[in-house]
């Protein structure tokens, strides 16, 4: 799996070091920058602790660029 991983990066034209690690980081953003709930984010991952799981997720600048600053009153 892992020379899978690599060599499909290659191909890509990918040049960061990659693994099949990285794809499991890379699902669990996009699934949260599509608004998933982190819980059920956990489910599909499957590591035993939530708090897991939301280590995996890394938010992008775009999602924290679109955070509105709430109104005051």
């Amino acid at each position: 799996m892992h020379r899978a991983v690599q060599e499909a990066a290659e191909v890509a034209g990918i040049r960061k070091k990659v693994s099949p690690h990285t794809l499991r980081h890379s699902f669990a953003t996009h699934l949260l920058e599509q608004d998933v709930d982190i819980r059920l984010i956990h489910v599909l991952l499957g590591p035993s602790r939530l708090e897991t799981t939301a280590l995996y997720t890394k938010v992008s600048t775009r999602a924290i660029q679109a955070v509105a600053s709430p109104s005051t009153g």
